[in-house]
């Protein structure tokens, strides 16, 4: 097996325009089809089945991206071979992602391991939904550096079944859910862009964003703003903006099993002076919400706190 196996690119429109832009398309075309690839290497379904979690990102029938989280066993995810990954779990409590399953719908997987920063990115299909999880197509496949992960490492939590389980719908940040993303210093951003134009490259792109807390800033009770840094320059995220503004963020409390959905629309901020009061950003992301969902205690693991990363100066924000 070699890596993309088509004549096409493996970037759709909006990806190229960006990497034009900033003069890098033929190094990222000729870089593309050497590491991504319409199939697992080994090594990443050894990895994949050693997790004990995966965030998942998926649209809904209103052309929403949601960030979801699948946790399990070591073993829950499976690949019985290098085109196909088998995950044996079911949504949490309040996770949109129950509405969202069915044969024939995109999916993007990003199996991260935050205490070694190893993460693999997959964009695929739902072939088949089982009693007991559901079953992807591989369509692409590729390793991400290790930047921007705060390392922490988790254990189970039993929940306490004694405590109500509470989910609220929102369409405004009030101070609970504005406390969690000052707090935060990791979340998740889905976006699509699924026309049959971008060929193989058409899809759903989960990825990780992450920093010291307050790296997020919040603009408003609807508005957030996020400085992004020198990364892959496969620009997936803001490629899939660029062709569909619409975005979907998950933050999560390490601490308390909290969970916050939120969904709505992004844009790049390419120039400016409002870029330079985020020292080293390139550029900023800035969030619209539409609605959010909050729930309580739903996630069954807790994690560490942060352990110094390399990967993130001290003083930075990101």
């Amino acid at each position: 097996m070699t890596g993309w196996p088509y004549s096409e690119s493996p970037f759709h429109a909006g990806e190229r325009a960006i990497q034009a832009q900033l003069g890098v398309q033929e190094r990222l075309d000729r870089q593309g089809r050497r590491v991504i690839r319409d199939y697992l290497l080994e090594q990443h379904q050894q990895f994949f089945a050693q997790l004990t979690y995966v965030i998942i990102g998926t649209v809904d029938a209103e052309g929403r991206p949601w960030v979801s989280i699948l946790v399990g066993e070591p073993g829950f995810l499976a690949s019985p071979d290098p085109y196909r990954l088998n995950i044996t779990a079911h949504p949490l409590f309040g996770d949109p992602l129950a509405d969202q399953l069915t044969a024939g719908v995109d999916i993007g997987l990003l199996g991260i391991e935050l205490h070694t920063r190893r993460r693999n990115r997959l964009n695929g299909y739902v072939t088949n939904v089982y009693s007991d999880g559901f079953q992807v197509q591989v369509r692409q496949s590729f390793g991400n550096c290790p930047q921007y992960i705060q390392a922490r490492r988790f254990e189970w939590h039993k929940p306490d079944l004694t405590l109500p389980q509470l989910a609220h719908r929102f369409n405004r940040l009030a101070e609970l859910e504005q406390a969690m993303i000052t707090a935060s210093d990791t979340f998740f951003i889905a976006t699509a862009y699924q026309s049959e134009s971008a060929g193989a490259a058409s899809g759903i792109d989960v990825s990780h964003r992450g920093g010291n807390p307050g790296f997020v800033r919040i603009d408003s009770d609807q508005t957030l703003t996020i400085p992004d840094f020198s990364g892959n320059l496969h620009f997936n995220t803001f490629g899939n903006l660029a062709l569909n503004p619409r975005a979907g963020l998950l933050f999560i409390d390490f601490e308390q099993g909290n969970l916050l959905y939120l969904v709505g629309t992004a844009e790049v901020i390419w120039q400016g002076e409002e870029i330079a009061a985020y020292a080293g950003a390139e550029r900023l992301l800035r969030f619209r919400l539409e609605q959010g969902i909050w729930v309580e205690h739903s996630l069954p693991l807790r994690g560490s706190p942060p352990e110094f990363s390399p990967f993130l100066a001290p003083s930075s924000i990101s």
